[in-house]
């Protein structure tokens, strides 16, 4: 029976490639006859007739064909319906539970009788898409849904053909059509065909004939069609009872499309062909979409419905940032921005915490941006709504207690979502405001704590922790910055957590806050409280080496010469301390503020001390004004107590050094080249101190000295004494100086690259390579790889002994000397190959020949010759492929030496070698590859596998366009190896390695495949 009626139904729709509306009357008229006189539709012509009955709306004396067409398909679907629905009552009575028992697992269970056919399912679509195509979206109002016409040309030819209809029945039709497809829909299986392909059309009917405003234009006629007030009720309320059962992302999607764009004066041609909705459909999809939002997940509803389908591209950021906008305005419809926020908030912190990889990164992309502009435009909501709850496991640190019986204040997801989260919103997000620094600032101790814990663990919440803390020390304002450390190096002397409660790891990686079990011995107490603390200080300055390109560590270390300083400035008055006026109150609160001050003097000159130790010159003190600061601060600290120093003989040794070198210090950056007036105006500032010393000073060298440095401050350089230079040298020990005289005129003759050979003869050049004087002995050195280098005769005759003397003083230990030999050596082998290469190849391999070597360093000198024939290998040039091949066994023999150290450099030579080797390499290029991809894959020393791997890349870089002719054999092992080592190798250095050589590969067969075109013209003469 299903078969009959979609047969019906097939003959009514059946296309029969005439006009469109001589095809609508021959296939109504078809349909008719066949109901008439086929006995196979007497069935159907039954429930059709019954279906007639019922139908109030039904007229068959209608002139309008398209309508009487339209009728015929919504009796068809209706009796498709109603004969569906009887027949899965009848299966469900058959088929009951007890019968179901009979089945034995192997069979497949009854396919209920709403189930279609391919081919059933496709009639029914098509007819489904006649009834709206003909019968609802001709109905609708200018603006409200997507007009026929911008759909497809079938559309817009029904467009045309419709308008000539009825206009006055255009309220009941639409009323009809649409009653008809909700009554069709209240079966699932039909169900899914209304509304996976019509849902925006019955949608945007339902709004029309619910809430469009009615106008009384045409008379009489028009009031006698007009919806009364129940049926306007009952289509609102179909329209809340739909837009409630259908998933809320295809809603939100279908109301965006009805509410149109907004309007705009120069908008593209397609949205002007689209039309603007009216206003009351605007109106009332911005409150159902506003109804959608503050639902429970509607927030996550409306990102589905923005977001899903993208590709991650531009388009897709613009959409996130659209969709952040929209969160962050309170709708009209909300009671209360109070309450909006408080519904809202909440749903965008769930939206960081996704699992599914496909969509995590949108949705953390919007919850991102949404928190970001509500920090900068709603600060007080954020706060309340969004950064309290967000950052609550790490206040609950601070306020811990052992009232409760849980051994866990803040379990271990607690912590890990929580520091993701921050990481997520502060360091990716990347958009600082005053109110995501304050909130930060209030728990950045925690997380420094976790932090510290960190590093003395594997956990992968060291590189989080690590990159907030970076991020608020880099965005945060100076002075704000400066009092964070000094909270978190311990001056404020007051502990942020619990002091019951400590981090412990966590079962999966994280850390857990959890209660702290008490020593009972007061000495491990101690220690364990003075080693944290020491620790704490090692993890800062190490996150203080992590600010390069901030000037941020030296301002702090600035900050605590300063607060050192002013702590020797007012220790006199501590000093003294008349206890005979006072009570023992009094006393007491004196004693124990002293204690205090004492100890926070302790700390900062332990601070002070590891900041010296643990970093480098060029992060404390990166510019000249720093430097000028650093300097202020020692001769003010020089300054101190001078009043109270009146012999010579009592002054303290470290002042008087740390004195001499802040004067030192102003003396050579006033002999800077070419200082300019900033520079002078800073240095302005010493002034005051250096007048101090010039009248206060018990010793009188720096009395001058300080007198002369504050004239040349002071005239910007116009007056210059004779003195100045020599002048803090005389404040030093003689020890001192003599030692600096040593070592600047050791710098002196190391400064001269290429000395020139003086009147003295060859042999007197030999006689002073082996002068004890190291100065000497290296000057003569390079004199001598001059004479080889211009070919002089006398060391052209005795090169044996010039090469004898290099291997000699290859041995040397002073890096002066043996640098020097190294490269005389290499000027021997580039003059004379043939013979020095060999001599060379030898040592290398078994070790130094010499009857005077070192056996014990003879690892070293092994380095040093490698360091040499490396030289000689750049050195060959076009003679590479002659010369070369004896330096490739060699250095293939040498990467299985036990040594990893010449493993590595065998391995660093053969790179400069091969990749000057060109088609010569080609015999070779399988024995290379072996040995390069063994290496790889079975060397367990990383620096090996580096030094293999960067043998390829200086191979492809070599070789360039000759690679694919060169290496053709074993072109693929080499890529898979490559690929071997960026997926599985555990050294960072290998990987970034092989991520290079695959560039240089990438490279190599973009211009093998794509090569470059040339405008050329070529003669050809003809025969």
């Amino acid at each position: 029976m299903t078969a009959a009626i979609l047969s019906a139904i097939n003959t009514l729709t059946k296309p029969l490639g005439e006009a469109l509306l001589a095809v609508l009357r021959t296939n109504r008229a078809l349909l008719l006859q066949q109901l008439q006189s086929e006995s196979s539709f007497e069935e159907v012509r039954r429930l059709r007739e019954e279906v007639v009955v019922e139908a109030e709306w039904f007229s068959s004396d209608t002139e309008d064909a398209t309508w009487g067409f339209v009728q015929e398909c919504l009796l068809l679907l209706l009796t498709l319906a109603r004969r569906l629905s009887n027949d899965l009552e009848l299966f469900k009575q058959t088929y009951a539970p007890s019968a179901a028992k009979q089945h034995t697992p192997e069979m497949a269970p009854p396919l209920p009788p709403d189930v279609l056919s391919v081919t059933q399912l496709k009639t029914l679509g098509a007819a489904l898409q006649f009834v709206v195509s003909l019968g609802l979206c001709p109905y609708l109002a200018p603006g409200v849904g997507v007009p026929l016409g911008c759909r497809s040309a079938f559309g817009a030819m029904v467009e045309k053909l419709v308008r000539g209809g009825e206009v006055s029945a255009e309220g009941r039709h639409l009323l009809v059509t649409t009653n008809v497809l909700l009554k069709l829909a209240e079966l699932s299986s039909l169900a899914t065909l209304v509304f996976t392909q019509h849902l925006g059309d019955v949608m945007a009917a339902l709004c029309q004939l619910g809430y469009q405003p009615h106008r009384t234009e045409r008379g009489g006629s028009e009031e006698e069609k007009k919806l009364s007030a129940e049926e306007c009720r009952t289509c609102k309320e179909a329209l809340r009872s739909l837009l409630g059962k259908v998933y809320q992302p295809i809603v939100i999607k279908e109301l965006l499309i009805l509410q149109g764009a907004p309007r705009q004066s120069g908008g593209s041609s397609s949205r002007a062909a689209l039309g603007s909705a009216p206003a009351w459909l605007r109106r009332l999809c911005g409150q159902l979409l506003s109804e959608r939002l503050m639902q429970p997940n509607g927030v996550r509803a409306v990102v589905r419905a923005i977001l899903e389908g993208g590709t991650g591209g531009e388009s897709d950021w613009r959409k996130c940032d659209v969709v952040a906008r929209i969160l962050v305005a309170c709708p009209k419809q909300s009671a209360s921005a109070n309450s909006y926020y408080r519904q809202i908030c909440p749903q965008i912190l769930d939206l960081l915490h996704f699992k599914d990889k496909l969509t995590a990164q949108q949705f953390q992309r919007v919850a991102t941006r949404t928190a970001l502009s509500m920090a900068q435009e709603k600060p007080s909501f954020a706060h309340q709504y969004l950064l309290i709850p967000l950052l609550a496991p790490l206040h609950r640190c601070t306020a811990a207690s052992n009232d409760g019986h849980s051994q866990a204040a803040v379990e271990e997801w607690e912590l890990t979502r929580c520091v993701e989260d921050v990481y997520k919103i502060w360091v990716v997000g990347n958009s600082p405001s005053a109110a995501l620094l304050k909130a930060l600032e209030e728990v950045l101790p925690v997380i420094f704590t976790l932090f510290c814990f960190t590093k003395q663990n594997v956990s992968h919440l060291r590189a989080p922790c690590q990159d907030i803390l970076l991020w608020y020390l880099s965005h945060t304002e100076t002075p704000t910055a400066l009092s964070a450390l000094r909270r978190l190096s311990g001056l404020r002397g007051q502990r942020d957590e619990a002091a019951e409660f400590h981090f412990t790891p966590g079962g999966d990686g994280g850390a857990r806050f959890s209660s702290r079990e008490s020593l009972s011995d007061e000495s491990d107490a101690l220690y364990e409280k003075l080693s944290g603390e020491q620790w704490r200080l090692q993890c800062l300055m190490q996150l203080l080496a992590e600010l390069k390109d901030s000037d941020l560590p030296g301002d702090f270390f600035l900050d605590l010469l300063q607060v050192s300083t002013a702590a020797d400035e007012v220790k006199d008055d501590e000093e003294e301390l008349d206890v005979s006026a006072m009570t023992l109150l009094e006393v007491e609160q004196r004693v124990l503020g002293r204690a205090a001050r004492q100890s926070q003097r302790l700390v900062l000159l332990q601070l002070l001390a590891v900041m010296v130790e643990s970093l480098q010159q060029t992060v404390l003190l990166r510019k000249t004004t720093q430097v000028v600061d650093f300097i202020v601060t020692l001769i003010r600290r020089a300054c101190v107590g001078l009043d109270q120093v009146t012999d010579p003989s009592l002054e303290n040794p470290v002042e008087s050094q740390t004195l001499s070198m802040g004067m030192g210090l102003v003396a050579t950056l006033l002999s800077g080249p070419q200082l300019s007036a900033e520079d002078y105006t800073s240095m302005s500032r010493l002034l005051p101190p250096l007048e101090t010393l010039s009248q206060k000073h018990s010793d009188v060298v720096v009395q001058e000295l300080a007198s002369n440095l504050r004239t040349v401050i002071a005239t910007h350089g116009a007056y210059w004494p004779e003195n100045l230079t020599a002048a803090p040298q005389a404040s030093r020990k003689p020890e001192t100086t003599a030692r600096n005289n040593s070592e600047s005129s050791r710098k002196k003759t190391s400064g001269t690259s290429v000395p020139r050979p003086s009147t003295e003869s060859f042999s007197e050049w030999l006689l002073q390579a082996c002068d004890p004087d190291v100065p000497t002995r290296a000057c003569a050195l390079r004199v001598l790889t001059q004479m080889v280098q211009n070919e002089n005769p006398e060391a052209v005759q005795a090169q044996e002994k010039v090469l004898t003397l290099f291997l000699e003083n290859l041995e040397h230990e002073d890096s002066f000397i043996y640098l020097s030999a190294i490269q005389g050596l290499a000027a021997l082998a580039d003059s004379y190959p043939e013979r020095i290469l060999e001599r060379l190849l030898k040592d290398f391999q078994h070790g130094p020949s010499l009857p005077k070597s070192d056996k014990e360093h003879s690892l070293e000198t092994r380095l040093k010759l490698g360091e040499v024939l490396m030289r000689a290998s750049r050195a060959m040039g076009e003679l590479a492929p002659h010369l070369g091949c004896p330096l490739v066994g060699v250095f293939l023999q040498a990467t299985r030496d036990p040594d990893q150290s010449v493993r590595a450099s065998s391995l660093s030579n053969l790179g400069e070698l091969c990749q000057r080797l060109d088609y010569a390499l080609g015999p070779l290029a399988q024995e290379l590859s072996s040995c390069l991809i063994a290496l790889i894959k079975t060397e367990k020393q990383a620096e090996v596998r580096r030094a293999a791997v960067h043998v390829i890349a200086l191979l492809l870089r070599g070789l360039s366009t000759k690679t694919t002719q060169v290496l053709s054999d074993v072109l693929l092992d080499l890529y898979r190896a490559l690929k071997w080592v960026v997926r599985s190798d555990p050294d960072d250095v290998a990987v970034l390695h092989a991520q290079l050589a695959l560039e240089e590969l990438d490279d190599v067969m973009r211009r093998f495949i794509f090569p470059e075109q040339k405008l050329e013209k070529k003669i050809v003469v003809l025969p």
